[in-house]
Parts: C-alpha cells; structure tokens; sequence
C-alpha cells in the first residue's frame, strides 16, 4: 500500500492542519508583496514544515525547475554551502524567483553556517530561502536575526484524531472512538507517525469485499502496534483504587516482562483515571468521556466512577511519578513508589 503521510501530505493552503497562524501569515505576505528573502520553520517532527515550504513556493509561482530541496543531515559542510553560494547567483529558469528549502538545517557545521550567513547577509533579488529545522537551540543567533521566524506547533491530541479519523475513511476503513484516540496517543503530536502507526494498523487489518467500511477497534491497534492492553491498565487502575498494593505491584512487574514503555503506560493509567474523576465529580462529562473512550473501556470507567474511591491525592502521586520516570535510571522504580505511598 503507498505511504499515508506522502499520499495525503497537504498540497495546498486548505490541506495544512493545526498551523492556521501561519497559513495565515505567509498568505497575508504573499497578498501584500512584502516576502521576505529568508525565513525559518522551526516546530517537532512531522508538523508541516517541509509541506508548507514547498506550497509557499507554489503560492509564489515557482515552478518545479526552480524550487531546491536540500538535506542539511547529508550536505552540511563548507563545500557544500560553497556550491549553494555559486548556484543561487544563477537566475530562475522561469519563475520570478529560485527557492532554497533546507531541511534540519542545524546539521551544518560551524563553518557552513559562517558561509551561509554571507548569503543571508546579502542574498539575491530573486532568491528565497526556508529554513526548516526541529532544534531551534541549534540554529546560531545571527542566521535566527535575519529570517522571518515561524514557529509550527504540536498538534493537539484532538487534533490528530481527527485526521487519522478521516484518512482512515478515505482508505476504507472506520476507527473506533479508542483506536482513533491512541493512534493520535502513538503519534506523539506528529502528524507523520500517527499516519505511520495507521498505515501499520490498516496494512494488518483485512479488507471487505463487500466494500463497506472495515471497523478497527481499540484492541486491533493494541495487538499491532504493542501498546499497553485495556486490560492491564484496567487491571492496575483497580488496584490502586482499591489500595491492592501486592497486586499493583505485581502487574508493573507484568508490563516490564511485556517490554512495555513506563511512560506510555503511566499515560494511559493517568488518562482513564482522569475520565473517572471527571465522571466522579460532573455528570455532564459522561459525553465527553464516551466520545473518547471504546465502549468496554465506557463501561469500565463508568463502573469504577460510581464507586467514588478515586482521590486527587492518587492522580498528583501518579502524576509526580510521570514526571519523574523520564529521568529515572530504573524506569519503574517512580510508579513502584507511586503505588507503596498510595496504597501502604
């Protein structure tokens, strides 16, 4: 099957997802002819960056012959920014302007960048450049100062799972409530992985000859992609909830065994509890949870909402310990604190 990022990699200004303030921006410069002859696209992984430089360069009217896509990873040493310096005083083939997109442009070594900066200094009439890079820190001040800065944010959760909602559609097949909620979990606020981890979930999944919409569940993208079953991380919510110290206990050591991800799976404890404290306390966001959660996971929650032993003290000692699994030399030894301070 083609690859869903590349297949559905936004080609015009209505395509772009999550990144209004800068749609919005570039298209106001372009309107008003005030462009700029450099700018920077900073944000994470798989945010739109390269997509919106390349229908920038459309917008402009640059013709393909005339747009360069360039890979700092790969060419970022003096000669190779030597060889750009000479190319860009050449003039267009045939559009009014040559447009340079480097890519994870904090490659470049210290004497590129020094080469580079002459350039910006004084570039060209007819020569843009866009800078596109996920490590802003890395970028040195005096390139920063001379380009238009944009900065592309993480899409929101939300967000993502809408995407993934409608792209799976386009393919054929139908998401539910929680597949399409931890697909966007997976994608990490990248458009880009959460694409990679459908089209994995879809190229496992079976077609219908009939033609009608093949429904993907929770549990399918759980057993394809090696995320933290419902049934462990129900299992642990429990326990905690009921103060079962040997049995929490017991079930990280499972999850370690399984090879899974503490954070991941603290994420999703965290989560499901957070829906059963909203539940606990606001009759009103039983829509919201429903809409976000599977159906079995709706009934675990609701059932666990009822019973009312959920406390904050519980979720601020779990969300202490989120905070400090990501710098533990043990990866479990947090949770495993978590649960001894709650529970004993």
């Amino acid at each position: 099957m083609p690859v869903l990022y590349r297949t559905y990699r936004p080609s015009k200004w209505s395509d772009v997802v999550g990144q209004n303030q800068v749609v919005s921006a570039l298209k106001d410069a372009i309107t008003s002819k005030h462009v700029a002859h450099a700018y920077l696209f900073s944000g994470s992984r798989g945010t739109g960056k390269t997509s919106v430089a390349r229908i920038f360069a459309r917008a402009l009217d640059t013709k393909e012959e005339d747009v360069y896509e360039i890979d700092a990873a790969s060419n970022r040493g003096i000669d190779d920014i030597r060889h750009l310096r000479e190319h860009v005083s050449v003039l267009p083939f045939s559009s009014t302007y040559k447009v340079y997109i480097i890519d994870e442009v904090h490659m470049l070594s210290k004497d590129a960048w020094n080469a580079l900066l002459k350039t910006l200094e004084e570039p060209p009439k007819h020569v843009i450049f866009i800078l596109a890079t996920t490590e802003l820190e890395k970028v040195p001040e005096t390139i920063v100062s001379r380009c238009q800065a944009f900065f592309f944010r993480r899409p929101s959760r939300d967000i993502v799972r809408v995407h993934v909602i409608e792209i799976a559609k386009k393919e054929g097949f139908s998401l539910d409530a929680g597949a399409a909620d931890l697909i966007a979990l997976l994608g990490d606020g990248s458009f880009r992985d959460a694409l990679g981890t459908l089209e994995k979930v879809i190229a496992s999944s079976p077609t219908d000859s009939s033609k009608k919409a093949v429904i993907i569940k929770r549990v399918d993208v759980e057993n394809i992609t090696g995320a933290p079953k419902a049934e462990i991380v129900n299992s642990f919510i429990e326990q905690i909830i009921t103060k079962d110290a040997d049995k929490a206990l017991a079930t990280i050591g499972k999850a370690i065994e399984s090879g899974l991800s503490m954070n991941l799976f603290l994420t999703l404890v965290l989560e499901k509890m957070r829906f059963i404290l909203l539940m606990q306390n606001s009759a009103s966001s039983r829509t919201q949870v429903q809409s976000r959660t599977s159906e079995d996971d709706f009934v675990f929650i609701s059932a666990q909402a009822g019973k009312k032993l959920l406390t904050v003290n519980m979720l601020s000692i779990l969300l202490q310990a989120t905070i400090d699994t990501s710098r533990a030399s043990i990866e479990s030894l947090p949770l495993e604190l978590a649960v001894v301070a709650i529970c004993v």
